[in-house]
């Protein structure tokens, strides 16, 4: 009888700079371990130090990483300038393999005793950070980046998000490929290290432009999707990872959106109607979360992604009310919208988790947000609510005119349903005389359509 493998053991390194206050660091520190979890390793510890910054040799100082050194089974100091041989796991991250989900972990006492294969850090590390981190701690070393672009890897699910994340991917192992390893099929020997090097980064590049004309192809019939619904009602759904959007997006729209309770759980746009149904159909988009240090290469490649929020006619910015470092969630989400162009969207921010705020609280949110909307995605009265004025925004740019259905064409008359709301309906000897009520570019549209020969 197999046993299940055991599930890897990983460290949590984090460095406090003086412009993070304690509140702020525990918090990031928090939400590594969370995204360690969802990618699949267990968190034994952590190692904090206060620096001035995260630029040293080593990140910590020597007393920090004997401490560091001593949980994992290293030595503690860089003792070779020797390439660290690679282990299974790096070379398949660094060489993008697949890789499934891991196995639940082996109740087994050996637990006890195992030490951690991997040091997580909660920042950005150059490759010689890591060779040096690698060498004293005997461990793997995986940076806040690499964790994030590992778990879009493994969560992609459409043809195009999965092209966008090993485009980012390769972009972030690119710089940290090895002089040269051992056990690797390398041959050994500087300058044919180099020669190899080259080789594999080639292919990268290779890759790379293969890549973006793929993604060309994909955003193309993409585009042409969105035109179809360009005179549509649209709200998107935009926010910090794990705020409840995917929550929400199944309260509002009846569907089975995918709801854990893990980072990043949702990486596709998934676009549903609004339930009850009305007319016109509003269309409700539940975008990718945000998160703080977000890679760059990440936010670049989900752009066509995140065009859904851009191409909106509102903004839901969803924020777990109940977390207190909300305010700088949210400073995220604006900024990465920000950067994209979004931001001249309409939004209404909407303080999701509320059943989990005592009324102290409360009264605090309220008296600085006192235009947000509160709810629970839990709540059906809340969700009820929220859909009237979702309706509500949208009535308010609607304008009403009259249409003349002629006889010879009443197989528009879906066409008029589809797109905007009847108001009233009646006959004179041209054909159907129909007041509606919908957006001045459907409307127009109609029009066209009736006008043409």
């Amino acid at each position: 009888m197999e046993t299940a493998s055991p599930i890897p053991l990983a460290v949590l390194v984090g460095i406090q700079t003086p412009d993070v206050d304690d509140i702020a660091h525990e918090a990031s520190l928090e939400e590594l371990g969370r995204l360690v979890k969802t990618l699949g390793y267990q968190v034994v510890g952590s190692v904090s130090q206060k620096r001035e910054g995260t630029g040293a040799a080593l990140l910590l100082g020597a007393g920090k990483l004997e401490e560091l050194a001593a949980i994992t089974g290293g030595s503690g100091v860089v003792t070779s300038m020797a390439t660290a041989p690679m282990t299974k796991a790096r070379r398949r991250f660094e060489k993008a393999e697949e890789a499934d989900e891991p196995d639940e972990p082996a109740e087994t006492s050996a637990d006890a005793t195992r030490k951690p294969e991997f040091v997580i850090v909660d920042h950005e590390l150059s490759p010689s950070q890591i060779r040096n981190l690698e060498r004293a701690t005997g461990a793997q070393v995986l940076d806040r980046t690499g964790v994030i672009v590992e778990i879009f890897h493994r969560h992609a699910n459409t043809r195009e998000a999965k092209l966008q994340v090993e485009m980012a991917r390769l972009k972030y192992v690119a710089p940290r490929l090895r002089e040269s390893a051992s056990g690797g099929g390398r041959q050994q020997g500087r300058g044919a290290g180099e020669s190899d090097l080259s080789l594999d980064r080639r292919k990268i590049r290779d890759r790379l432009a293969e890549i973006k004309t793929q993604l060309e192809a994909v955003q193309r019939d993409s585009d042409h999707r969105r035109s179809t619904r360009r005179d549509q009602l649209r709200v998107a759904l935009v926010g910090y990872t794990n705020a409840g959007k995917s929550s929400l997006m199944r309260a509002l729209t009846g569907s089975e959106v995918l709801v854990q309770d893990k980072l990043f759980a949702t990486l596709d746009t998934t676009v549903r109607i609004l339930q009850p149904e009305t007319r016109p159909r509003v269309l409700v988009s539940d975008t990718v979360g945000f998160i703080k240090q977000l890679p760059h290469d990440l936010v670049a490649s989900f752009r066509s992604t995140l065009s859904e929020a851009l191409e909106a006619s509102l903004l839901l910015f969803v924020v777990d009310a109940s977390d207190p470092t909300y305010e700088a969630q949210l400073e995220v989400s604006r900024s990465v919208l920000h950067e994209i162009g979004a931001d001249a969207v309409p939004s209404r921010l909407v303080l999701n988790k509320m059943d989990r705020v005592d009324a102290e609280r409360r009264a605090a949110l309220m008296e600085k947000h006192p235009d947000a909307i509160t709810l629970s995605a839990h709540n059906p009265e809340n969700v009820s609510d929220l859909r009237e004025t979702i309706i509500a925004f949208f009535e308010a740019g609607m304008v009403d005119d009259v249409l003349t259905l002629p006889y010879a064409k009443q197989n528009l008359i879906g066409e008029i349903y589809e797109s905007a709301r009847v108001l009233s309906e009646d006959h004179d000897e041209t054909g159907r005389v129909l007041t509606v009520r919908g957006l001045s570019g459907a409307i127009a549209r109609l029009k066209r359509s009736l006008a043409a020969g």
